[in-house]
Protein backbone atom coordinates (compact mmCIF):
# COMPACT_ATOMS: atom_id res chain seq x y z
CA UNK A 1 0.00 0.00 0.00
CA UNK A 2 1.26 3.45 -0.99
CA UNK A 3 0.85 5.59 2.24
CA UNK A 4 0.58 8.81 0.61
CA UNK A 5 3.53 10.30 2.73
CA UNK A 6 6.38 10.24 0.49
CA UNK A 7 8.58 13.47 1.28
CA UNK A 8 6.53 15.15 4.58
CA UNK A 9 9.14 15.24 7.20
CA UNK A 10 8.37 13.65 10.74
CA UNK A 11 9.92 14.35 14.33
CA UNK A 12 10.35 10.87 15.68
CA UNK A 13 11.71 10.58 19.77
CA UNK A 14 13.73 8.22 21.20
CA UNK A 15 14.02 6.76 17.75
CA UNK A 16 17.61 5.05 18.17
CA UNK A 17 16.28 1.50 19.22
CA UNK A 18 13.19 -0.18 20.28
CA UNK A 19 9.95 0.75 19.32
CA UNK A 20 10.95 4.56 18.33
CA UNK A 21 13.51 3.19 16.18
CA UNK A 22 10.81 0.89 14.12
CA UNK A 23 8.32 4.13 13.97
CA UNK A 24 11.20 5.73 12.16
CA UNK A 25 12.35 3.25 9.97
CA UNK A 26 8.90 2.13 8.91
CA UNK A 27 8.05 6.24 8.02
CA UNK A 28 11.71 6.05 6.38
CA UNK A 29 10.42 3.15 4.11
CA UNK A 30 7.38 5.16 2.53
CA UNK A 31 9.75 8.53 1.92
CA UNK A 32 9.51 10.58 4.81
CA UNK A 33 12.29 12.56 5.92
CA UNK A 34 13.13 12.33 9.67
CA UNK A 35 14.19 14.76 12.37
CA UNK A 36 15.24 11.69 15.29
CA UNK A 37 16.26 12.30 18.89
CA UNK A 38 17.94 10.05 21.69
CA UNK A 39 19.90 10.43 24.75
CA UNK A 40 22.71 8.97 23.43
CA UNK A 41 24.71 9.95 20.45
CA UNK A 42 26.62 6.91 19.29
CA UNK A 43 23.06 4.65 19.05
CA UNK A 44 21.41 7.52 17.67
CA UNK A 45 24.31 8.33 14.85
CA UNK A 46 24.57 4.74 14.17
CA UNK A 47 20.77 4.02 13.55
CA UNK A 48 20.48 7.16 11.59
CA UNK A 49 23.05 6.36 9.19
CA UNK A 50 21.44 2.47 8.80
CA UNK A 51 18.06 4.13 7.96
CA UNK A 52 19.93 6.64 5.65
CA UNK A 53 21.62 3.82 3.85
CA UNK A 54 18.46 1.76 3.41
CA UNK A 55 15.75 4.09 2.72
CA UNK A 56 17.87 7.07 0.95
CA UNK A 57 15.80 9.48 3.69
CA UNK A 58 17.35 12.63 4.53
CA UNK A 59 17.84 12.09 8.66
CA UNK A 60 18.83 14.57 10.99
CA UNK A 61 19.90 13.69 14.86
CA UNK A 62 19.58 15.59 17.70
CA UNK A 63 21.05 14.07 20.70
CA UNK A 64 19.07 15.34 23.86
CA UNK A 65 17.30 15.20 26.94
CA UNK A 66 14.05 15.89 25.75
CA UNK A 67 12.36 15.64 29.37
CA UNK A 68 14.67 19.49 29.62
CA UNK A 69 13.78 22.78 28.56
CA UNK A 70 17.56 22.85 26.64
CA UNK A 71 16.90 19.39 25.37
CA UNK A 72 13.32 20.35 23.63
CA UNK A 73 14.44 23.79 22.60
CA UNK A 74 17.20 22.43 20.73
CA UNK A 75 14.99 19.59 19.03
CA UNK A 76 12.04 22.05 18.54
CA UNK A 77 14.59 24.18 16.50
CA UNK A 78 14.75 21.28 13.59
CA UNK A 79 11.66 20.09 13.77
CA UNK A 80 9.44 23.75 12.68
CA UNK A 81 7.25 23.11 9.79
CA UNK A 82 7.51 19.02 10.53
CA UNK A 83 4.19 17.34 9.10
CA UNK A 84 4.38 14.12 11.42
CA UNK A 85 4.98 14.07 15.17
CA UNK A 86 5.77 10.66 16.72
CA UNK A 87 6.48 10.75 20.25
CA UNK A 88 8.10 7.82 22.61
CA UNK A 89 10.26 8.15 25.65
CA UNK A 90 10.89 5.02 27.79
CA UNK A 91 8.96 3.89 30.91
CA UNK A 92 9.83 4.77 34.36
CA UNK A 93 11.21 1.82 36.64
CA UNK A 94 8.84 -0.38 38.16
CA UNK A 95 7.79 -0.69 41.70
CA UNK A 96 5.35 -0.90 44.50
CA UNK A 97 2.95 1.82 45.46
CA UNK A 98 5.21 2.08 48.52
CA UNK A 99 8.19 3.07 46.73
CA UNK A 100 7.32 6.28 44.90
CA UNK A 101 8.08 9.93 46.49
CA UNK A 102 6.68 12.96 44.81
CA UNK A 103 10.02 13.71 42.64
CA UNK A 104 9.31 9.89 41.25
CA UNK A 105 6.29 11.21 39.94
CA UNK A 106 7.34 14.43 38.54
CA UNK A 107 10.23 12.31 36.55
CA UNK A 108 7.46 10.04 35.06
CA UNK A 109 5.06 12.84 34.31
CA UNK A 110 7.63 14.66 32.54
CA UNK A 111 8.82 11.89 30.43
CA UNK A 112 5.82 10.27 29.83
CA UNK A 113 3.16 13.24 29.83
CA UNK A 114 4.57 16.83 29.64
CA UNK A 115 7.12 16.30 27.17
CA UNK A 116 4.83 15.78 24.32
CA UNK A 117 2.53 18.04 25.71
CA UNK A 118 5.45 20.52 24.99
CA UNK A 119 6.00 18.92 21.52
CA UNK A 120 2.03 19.00 20.49
CA UNK A 121 1.83 22.34 21.75
CA UNK A 122 4.44 23.30 19.83
CA UNK A 123 4.05 21.98 16.38
CA UNK A 124 0.04 21.36 16.26
CA UNK A 125 -0.25 25.10 15.13
CA UNK A 126 2.11 24.39 12.20
CA UNK A 127 0.37 21.31 11.19
CA UNK A 128 -2.79 22.78 11.30
CA UNK A 129 -2.19 26.16 9.32
CA UNK A 130 -0.80 23.58 6.36
CA UNK A 131 -4.67 21.59 6.91
CA UNK A 132 -2.72 18.14 7.41
CA UNK A 133 -0.57 16.22 10.15
CA UNK A 134 -0.33 13.28 12.35
CA UNK A 135 0.31 13.02 15.43
CA UNK A 136 1.10 9.31 17.14
CA UNK A 137 2.02 9.29 21.03
CA UNK A 138 3.82 5.58 21.98
CA UNK A 139 1.44 4.87 25.40
CA UNK A 140 1.35 1.12 26.81
CA UNK A 141 -1.02 -1.15 27.31
CA UNK A 142 -1.54 -0.37 31.20
CA UNK A 143 -3.73 3.04 29.94
CA UNK A 144 -6.73 0.16 29.14
CA UNK A 145 -5.58 -1.83 32.35
CA UNK A 146 -3.72 -1.02 35.02
CA UNK A 147 -0.48 -2.86 35.71
CA UNK A 148 0.45 -2.63 39.45
CA UNK A 149 4.33 -2.65 39.39
CA UNK A 150 4.27 0.26 36.96
CA UNK A 151 1.98 2.34 38.89
CA UNK A 152 4.46 5.64 37.44
CA UNK A 153 3.70 4.54 33.74
CA UNK A 154 0.11 4.03 34.50
CA UNK A 155 -0.60 7.55 36.12
CA UNK A 156 1.30 9.34 33.54
CA UNK A 157 0.53 7.77 30.68
CA UNK A 158 -3.35 8.19 31.31
CA UNK A 159 -2.62 11.53 31.61
CA UNK A 160 -1.44 12.20 28.40
CA UNK A 161 -4.54 9.84 27.20
CA UNK A 162 -6.82 12.75 28.87
CA UNK A 163 -5.22 15.42 27.04
CA UNK A 164 -5.31 14.04 23.94
CA UNK A 165 -8.96 12.63 24.28
CA UNK A 166 -9.85 16.54 24.36
CA UNK A 167 -7.46 18.19 22.28
CA UNK A 168 -7.87 15.78 18.71
CA UNK A 169 -11.06 16.80 19.23
CA UNK A 170 -10.28 20.22 18.81
CA UNK A 171 -7.76 20.02 16.03
CA UNK A 172 -9.30 17.30 13.47
CA UNK A 173 -11.13 19.66 12.01
CA UNK A 174 -8.02 21.05 10.50
CA UNK A 175 -6.88 18.24 8.85
CA UNK A 176 -5.00 16.82 11.65
CA UNK A 177 -5.52 13.61 13.43
CA UNK A 178 -3.81 12.84 17.04
CA UNK A 179 -3.89 8.96 18.08
CA UNK A 180 -2.02 6.58 20.79
CA UNK A 181 -0.48 3.45 19.89
CA UNK A 182 -0.42 1.17 23.04
CA UNK A 183 1.76 -1.58 23.06
CA UNK A 184 2.38 -4.85 25.04
CA UNK A 185 5.79 -6.82 25.09
CA UNK A 186 7.47 -6.41 22.47
CA UNK A 187 11.66 -7.62 21.52
CA UNK A 188 13.28 -4.05 22.65
CA UNK A 189 15.53 -3.64 25.61
CA UNK A 190 12.34 -2.55 28.47
CA UNK A 191 11.36 -6.03 27.59
CA UNK A 192 14.73 -7.40 28.67
CA UNK A 193 14.56 -5.15 31.72
CA UNK A 194 11.40 -6.32 32.83
CA UNK A 195 11.97 -10.25 32.46
CA UNK A 196 15.59 -9.62 34.36
CA UNK A 197 13.75 -8.02 37.32
CA UNK A 198 11.36 -10.95 37.39
CA UNK A 199 14.09 -13.21 37.12
CA UNK A 200 15.90 -11.83 39.93
CA UNK A 201 12.66 -11.89 42.34
CA UNK A 202 12.10 -15.13 41.55
CA UNK A 203 15.57 -16.71 41.03
CA UNK A 204 14.99 -18.32 37.52
CA UNK A 205 16.69 -17.76 34.03
CA UNK A 206 15.93 -15.09 31.88
CA UNK A 207 14.90 -17.42 29.48
CA UNK A 208 12.48 -18.95 31.75
CA UNK A 209 11.12 -15.63 32.49
CA UNK A 210 10.47 -14.54 28.99
CA UNK A 211 8.69 -17.94 28.83
CA UNK A 212 6.61 -17.67 31.29
CA UNK A 213 5.52 -14.26 30.03
CA UNK A 214 5.21 -15.33 27.07
CA UNK A 215 2.77 -18.16 28.29
CA UNK A 216 0.66 -15.48 29.12
CA UNK A 217 0.21 -13.56 25.51
CA UNK A 218 -2.40 -15.16 23.14
CA UNK A 219 -0.30 -14.32 20.53
CA UNK A 220 2.86 -16.80 22.65
CA UNK A 221 5.57 -14.42 21.74
CA UNK A 222 6.86 -10.88 21.86
CA UNK A 223 6.32 -8.22 19.10
CA UNK A 224 8.68 -6.87 17.06
CA UNK A 225 9.45 -3.30 16.25
CA UNK A 226 8.65 -3.46 12.66
CA UNK A 227 5.04 -4.54 13.12
CA UNK A 228 4.91 -2.06 15.80
CA UNK A 229 6.62 0.38 13.24
CA UNK A 230 4.05 -0.34 10.08
CA UNK A 231 1.11 0.34 12.63
CA UNK A 232 2.75 4.27 13.67
CA UNK A 233 3.35 4.23 9.72
CA UNK A 234 -0.64 3.44 8.77
CA UNK A 235 -2.01 6.04 11.25
CA UNK A 236 0.36 8.45 9.91
CA UNK A 237 -0.24 8.43 6.60
CA UNK A 238 -2.96 9.80 3.67
CA UNK A 239 -5.59 7.07 4.66
CA UNK A 240 -5.93 7.29 8.06
CA UNK A 241 -7.48 10.87 8.10
CA UNK A 242 -10.83 9.76 9.53
CA UNK A 243 -9.23 7.87 12.81
CA UNK A 244 -9.17 10.33 15.78
CA UNK A 245 -8.64 10.08 19.90
CA UNK A 246 -8.47 6.42 19.37
CA UNK A 247 -5.78 4.38 21.45
CA UNK A 248 -5.17 1.28 19.71
CA UNK A 249 -3.69 -1.78 21.39
CA UNK A 250 -0.70 -3.57 19.87
CA UNK A 251 -0.20 -6.38 22.43
CA UNK A 252 -0.99 -9.99 21.05
CA UNK A 253 -4.04 -10.25 23.10
CA UNK A 254 -2.53 -9.55 26.24
CA UNK A 255 -5.22 -7.32 27.71
CA UNK A 256 -8.20 -9.20 28.34
CA UNK A 257 -10.99 -7.01 27.59
CA UNK A 258 -14.17 -6.61 25.46
CA UNK A 259 -14.35 -3.26 24.22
Amino acid sequence: MDLGISGKRALVSASSKGLGLGCAEALAGAGVDLIMTARGTEALEASAEAIRAAHGVSVQTVAADVTTEDGQARVLEAAQGVDILVTNAGGPPPGMWSDWERDDFIKALDANMLTPIAFMKALLPGMMDKGWGRVVNITSQSVRAPIAVLGLSNAARTGLTGYVAGTSRQVAPHGVTINNLLPGIHATDRAVSLDTGVAGQQGISLDEAKAAREATIPARRYGTRAEFGAACAFLCSQHSGFIVGQNILLDGGATNMTM
